[in-house]
Parts: structure tokens; C-alpha cells; sequence
């Protein structure tokens, strides 16, 4: 028998942590390879990670509610068929880890409800073999390389305190005895010591009728902010708007929503017209497809629209693959299974991930106007808005200027200004507006 040491798994170039969800299992539980060991959360997507092996559960190295790097340990479990090797340093493990590919455990990881504020590329690879040494009386506790840590404190009962319970503890002055642990094992977590700090700010202060609410944030709301701020941080945007005049779109619609209808058992409605145009011109404007990666523009050989969704637990954003390639009706059929499963908490991981560019639709809910934040690391995203009536100016067929009531839109797009200047981004706009101003009802798309 050996000590193996399970570590978080790395699903994502652009994703470096995921919160523990809740444990599946306890010290002491025997368990079988591909069995469900643990739920964490990122932003991409929940997710189960499985049992890299048969064996037995020795100890939880972290708690429900923590935040965990990606590649850093979780968990040990005593196998059969893997020997220890002291003489090996940690530093050198995780480089062998992190370089192995367990093909297997990728296809049996679960993925239980989207979400995400910006897909990324990368291919989910499964990092979580790695053995651990026992260590000597005289071999430190932590190991000095990051990923490695060991969460060694205790408290009197003997349960595990990571460093997040421990610091928000001190800051507050808390004897971490004094309180109950929910986590594997009694662990307490940073749940547990909130909970404690609300019970005793309740039973020391009374409460006035206007006192203020502290909302403690779900672990996706989290990431969204930590994202949102660092797409915010790291990227210099800039933002434009463009007026498109809809009636021919809406026109297309009408005469076509029975047709579709019959084809794809899906309605028709505006955001797929929009994809179905926003896909063929981003073919023709690459640098609204590109990212910034260390100093160099990539531009993006695939076109992978994220569609912006807002479901139950928190904005997700699905993305659909290859769309310049796929037809208005294969468009439909695919747009309505990925916002089905970021509602429905049904998506894979490839679902949430390779996105170049995201539409965000927040038209559907009333706005006319505003600036998206961009999905770090894409170059742009483009906002459509609600479709209104309203009298305009157009010219007639004999060159007079003349009012009509006309269904208009507002198109805002949010760029990486590192990349795209005003110039690229306005003529990429205009090209859309163009396309969508010209839909014919009978046109074939």
C-alpha cells in the first residue's frame, strides 16, 4: 500500500482556482476508481472530480467553501500498485504530475450546472495522480512550493484548519474551538466562522429596524467579480454604439418563425438572426476574434461566439463552435441546447470553453443602451438592445426625406483598445448593421 496524493485538476488555460463545493466522501470510506470524490466549482463549470484510483480515503486537505489553486493537493488516499519515492523532491512531483495526462478520468468527470463570465480556451486535462512521500519527524509541515501545500494546523479536536479559516479566525479574534465544524471530518470552514461572527454581532447589538444586511457571496458570484474585475484590471477598454435600423430583421422573422418552427422545433428569435451575421463578419474583421497573449495579438482561426445567458445560479456564457460554418436553422437548434443547459445546468465542460467572441443580448430585458465588460482574454463583446418603435427619418425612392415608424436597435460594442482602434471597431459594427439592413423575408441563411 502507498499514500496517494489527489490534487484539484486543471480544466482551463485561463482558470487557476476552483472552491471546494462539498465533499462526497469522508476519511476512512473506501472508494473505487472514477467514483465521485468531491464537487468543486470554477467559473467555467460544477464539476465532479472522480477517484484517480481504488483505494482507501487517509485525509481531506481542504475544506468546503475554500478556495483551492489549480494542481495544489485535496485530498490522500491510501492505493495498492504505487510505490513512494522519498528521494524524490516536491518540486519535482508536481512538474511529473502536472505533465500527465489521465485520459480516462476526463471522460467520467460530471459537470453539474454552468457558469461563467467569459469561456476561454483549453482541453481538460486531469493532473490529480501525484504521490506523496511520507514525511520524516524532521521534514517540515509545508513545503515551500505553492501547489504542495499541506494544511497541517488542527484544532483540540483533532480536525484540519486550512489557512483561509485560520487567518479570518485571527483577524477577528475567534477561538476556532469554540466553534462546530460542518466540514469532512468536524473541519471547520469559513462558512462556519461567518455564521459564528453574524450569531455573535446578533446576540451583542440590537438590531434596528434599518440595519443593514450582510449578504455572504455564493461561490460563483465570487469568481464573476474576481473575473469581472480582472477583465476590468488588465484590459484598456474602449466602447462604441451604433444605431441599426431592424425592420427588415423583424420582417424575416415574421415570415419565417412557422418555418423554422417546423424544422427545428425551436422559435425564432432575434439573437440567433444576429449570431447567424455577427459569425460571418467576424470571418472578415479577425481582429475582433483575436486575443492579447504576452505581448502579441492571436488572431483566432475558429469563430466560437459565447452567447451571454443569466441563469438561476449566476451569469453563464455557452458557446457556440464553429457558428460562421453552421446554417440559421443549425444556428437555432444549437443556440437553444446551450442556453437550455446553462439554465438547466446540463453543459460539458466543451460547452464553456474555446470562446473567441461573446454576444450579450441584454435587449431581452429591457435596456437601450450600455457598455459590457469584456470576457477576459477575448478582444470585444458586442451588446444588442431592445428593438423599439419609433419615428425616423428615411430618404424615399425619389430622393425625399420623409417619417416613418421603423423598428430600431441599438448595437454597443466593448473593445480591447490594446488590439482594436476605433476605426476597426466601427467598421466591423457598420458591417453588421449593414447585414442585418439588407435580410430580404425570403432570404436563405
Amino acid at each position: 500500500m502507498a499514500k496517494l496524493t489527489v490534487v484539484m485538476p486543471h480544466v482551463g488555460e485561463s482558470v487557476t482556482e476552483a472552491v471546494v463545493g462539498k465533499w462526497l466522501v469522508s476519511p476512512g470510506d473506501a472508494i473505487r476508481r472514477y467514483d465521485p470524490m468531491i464537487e468543486v466549482v470554477t467559473d467555467k463549470v460544477n464539476m465532479e472530480v472522480p477517484a484517480p484510483q481504488d483505494g482507501t480515503i487517509l485525509e481531506l486537505l481542504v475544506s468546503e467553501d475554500e478556495t483551492v489553486q489549480m494542481g495544489a493537493p485535496i485530498a490522500e488516499m491510501d492505493v495498492e500498485g504505487a510505490d513512494p519515492e522519498p528521494e524524490t523532491e516536491p518540486e519535482e512531483l508536481a512538474t511529473e504530475s502536472e505533465s500527465r495526462n489521465v485520459q480516462s478520468a476526463s471522460r467520467v468527470g460530471s459537470m453539474i450546472v454552468g457558469a461563467n463570465v467569459g469561456p476561454t480556451g483549453g482541453e481538460f486535462t486531469d493532473t490529480s495522480l501525484q504521490i506523496d512521500p511520507e514525511p520524516s519527524d524532521d521534514q517540515p509541515a509545508e513545503s515551500a512550493t505553492p501547489t504542495r501545500r499541506k494544511f497541517r494546523d488542527r484544532n483540540e479536536s483533532g480536525a484540519r484548519i486550512s489557512p483561509v479559516v485560520r487567518r479570518l479566525a485571527a483577524q477577528h479574534g475567534i477561538d476556532l474551538n469554540l466553534i462546530s465544524g460542518s466540514g469532512g471530518g468536524g473541519r471547520v470552514t469559513k462558512r462556519d466562522v461567518e455564521a459564528f461572527l453574524a450569531s455573535r454581532e446578533t446576540d451583542q447589538t440590537p438590531e434596528p429596524d434599518d440595519a443593514d444586511e450582510i449578504v455572504v457571496p455564493s461561490p460563483i458570484r465570487r469568481m464573476i467579480a474576481d473575473n469581472m474585475s480582472r477583465s476590468f484590471r488588465e484590459i484598456p477598454h474602449a466602447w462604441g454604439a451604433i444605431e441599426v435600423d431592424a425592420t427588415p430583421m423583424v420582417a424575416y422573422r415574421g415570415a419565417n418563425i412557422e418555418r423554422v418552427m417546423e424544422q427545428t422545433g425551436q422559435r425564432l428569435t432575434y439573437l440567433p438572426i444576429i449570431l447567424h451575421h455577427v459569425a460571418r463578419a467576424l470571418r472578415e474583421h479577425r481582429l475582433l476574434n483575436s486575443s492579447w497573449v504576452d505581448g502579441n495579438i492571436v488572431l483566432k482561426g475558429a469563430v466560437n461566439i459565447g452567447v451571454a445567458v443569466a441563469a438561476e445560479h449566476g451569469l453563464v456564457v455557452p458557446v457556440l463552435r464553429g457558428a460562421d460554418r453552421l446554417s440559421l436553422t443549425e444556428t437555432v437548434t444549437e443556440m437553444a441546447r446551450i442556453v437550455d443547459g446553462a439554465r438547466n445546468g446540463k453543459l460539458g465542460i466543451d460547452d464553456v470553453q474555446g470562446g473567441t467572441f461573446t454576444l450579450n443580448n441584454t435587449g431581452a430585458l429591457g435596456s437601450i443602451l450600455g457598455g459590457a465588460i469584456i470576457n477576459h482574454p477575448q478582444a470585444a463583446i458586442l451588446t444588442t438592445e431592445s428593438i423599439v418603435k419609433r419615428p425616423v427619418v428615411i430618404e424615399t425612392s425619389n430622393g425625399e426625406d420623409a417619417i416613418a415608424v421603423r423598428s430600431m436597435m441599438n448595437m454597443c460594442l466593448s473593445f480591447d483598445h490594446r488590439i482594436i482602434d476605433g476605426v476597426e471597431a466601427m467598421t466591423f459594427m457598420n458591417d453588421v448593421k449593414h447585414r442585418l439592413e439588407s435580410i430580404s423575408p425570403d432570404a436563405e441563411m
